[in-house]
C-alpha cells in the first residue's frame, strides 16, 4: 500500500522563482540534504529535464531512483512519476504553488510512495518526515537566501 505525504508552506518569493529551483535538479545537492547526486538522462521536446535519476540516502541507505517529470500546467505545476527504483516502486508527486495576495508562494507538496521492501511503520514515518522537510523547508531556505 503507498505512503501518502501532503504538506503546505509560504516561501517569500515568486512561484516562478520557486518553479525555478524545484526544476534546477543540478542545484539539487546544495539544498537538499538526503541528495547525494542527480542526473538528467534525457530533455524534453522544450529541452527541459523529462527523465532524472536521483540517489539518496533513505532508509538508514543509499537508494536510486529515476523519475519521469510533466510540465503540463507549470510553472503553477510540477509533477513527477517513478520509472525506476531499487528500494521503491512508487514515488509519484506534485509541487504546486499559488501566489497569495502579498506576493509569496503557497507551495503545496504532494507524495505518494510504495516500497518494494517491508519497513516498519515508524521508520516510514521519519522518512516521510525528512522528504516533505527537505521538499519544503530546505527549499523555502534556498529559494529565500537567493541561492542559485
Amino acid at each position: 500500500m503507498a505512503e501518502h505525504a501532503a504538506e503546505r508552506m509560504v516561501i517569500r518569493a515568486t512561484p516562478e522563482r520557486c518553479f525555478e529551483a524545484v526544476t534546477d535538479f543540478d542545484s539539487y545537492a546544495s539544498w537538499a540534504n538526503d541528495i547525494k547526486a542527480v542526473e538528467v538522462k534525457s530533455l524534453d521536446a522544450n529541452g527541459r529535464p523529462e527523465l532524472v535519476s536521483f540517489r539518496a540516502a533513505a532508509f538508514g541507505r543509499s537508494v536510486t531512483y529515476t523519475l519521469r517529470y510533466d510540465y503540463e500546467g507549470a510553472p503553477e505545476r510540477l509533477s513527477w512519476v517513478q520509472t525506476e527504483g531499487d528500494v521503491t516502486s512508487r514515488v509519484d508527486g506534485c509541487y504546486l504553488f499559488r501566489r497569495t495576495d502579498d506576493g509569496d508562494t503557497e507551495v503545496f507538496y504532494e507524495l505518494l510512495v510504495d516500497l518494494r521492501v517491508p519497513i516498519p511503520g515508524f521508520v516510514k514515518r521519519r522518512a516521510e518526515g525528512r522528504i516533505t522537510h527537505t521538499a519544503l523547508q530546505e527549499l523555502k531556505v534556498w529559494v529565500e537566501s537567493g541561492s542559485d
